[in-house]
């Protein structure tokens, strides 16, 4: 993008506030989450949220798209879902007796997964090559998706009956896994009083920004400096999962490279062109949590990824924080 069409930091920023402003309307509790979200977007990711069921995962993943204003679709994921319908297929078509391909709802700008450990593995991996490169493949034709182009997966966890564990590489795939947890008490009594106020079960959220908005803030984010001392701070980080005793595969350098990538975004969102430790710190369990195999003793212990980060997190020494001014 042609540098003098890029937003400056400022401009980025307030636009991602006035999105998470339109979207906290009505999805209630869930500021840090949504928050990382909206970095992992403008990071160019995918988002995972996994929690117990009823907690607002599709509500939150379904106003994003909102805001931001990307062209939208649904997949409700069943076990017998099958890869075409993910990704389209070849038709008959009687007119010209000739196949022609039907695209499927990969086909968009955002894909909300819905509950997408309850389908098979085999139909999870459609999504590999889409969230990966862009593309589908379909008997040997490739198409390519629309930019930009994000997937926001919800799941349950896997103790529950009828889903399937996400492969590793699925998991990969994903920039962040986010957890949305319980709200507390007030904000409970605040998602019944909005559901009373609206009048109906649809909540709705106004679009702050399109398709060609969000390439340029995207493009913004790319312009975020990153200093020598916090790409090293990024790579220690994923380094030490590797030796963590409750690890058997830690974090490959696409883990660091989520570190560093969402940093960049969420110093963008807090009106800064440049990253500090505090923003890779932050973001260090919802960028490398999903991304470690644990040992099959740490697994039986009920030993939790999320802990074990937090413990790399707070026994790994970040940079100093040194004072910088930033162009805004």
């Amino acid at each position: 993008m042609n540098d003098e069409r890029v937003p400056k930091t400022a401009e980025i920023a307030q636009r991602a506030h006035d999105i998470l402003e339109a979207v906290e309307q009505v999805v209630i509790g869930q500021s840090r989450p949504l928050r990382i979200a909206l970095a992992s977007i403008l990071a160019g990711g995918h988002v995972l949220f996994e929690d117990v069921p009823g907690l607002g995962k599709t509500l939150a993943a379904r106003s994003l798209a909102s805001a931001m204003g990307l062209p939208f679709r649904r997949l409700q994921c069943t076990p017998d879902l099958l890869p075409a319908d993910i990704t389209g297929s070849y038709v008959y078509a009687p007119t010209s007796g000739e196949f022609a391909f039907r695209p499927g709802p990969v086909f968009t700008g955002l894909l909300l997964a819905d509950e997408l450990n309850r389908t098979a593995p085999k139909t999870q991996s459609a999504l590999l090559e889409a969230m990966a490169e862009g593309q589908v493949t379909v008997e040997g034709t490739s198409f390519p998706l629309p930019t930009p182009f994000h997937v926001i997966a919800t799941a349950n966890p896997i103790e529950y009956e009828g889903t399937y564990a996400l492969p590793e590489a699925q998991l990969d795939r994903f920039l962040v896994r986010l957890s949305v947890g319980y709200p507390d008490r007030g904000e409970e009594e605040r998602v019944l009083a909005n559901r009373i106020a609206r009048r109906t079960e649809v909540a709705f959220v106004d679009a702050v920004t399109d398709a060609d908005g969000l390439r340029a803030m995207q493009a913004g984010v790319e312009r975020v400096h990153v200093d020598a001392d916090i790409l090293r701070y990024c790579v220690d980080l994923a380094a030490a999962t590797r030796t963590d005793r409750a690890v058997e595969v830690g974090a490959s350098p696409r883990g660091s490279q989520a570190l560093m990538l969402v940093s960049r975004a969420l110093a963008v969102i807090d009106g800064r062109d440049f990253v500090t430790p505090d923003d890779v710190k932050q973001i260090a369990v919802p960028t490398l949590a999903h991304r470690l195999t644990l040992t099959p003793a740490a697994w039986a212990a009920g030993t939790d990824p999320s802990r074990v980060i937090e413990g790399i997190a707070a026994a790994v020494p970040g940079p100093p924080t040194v004072a910088r001014t930033g162009t805004v």
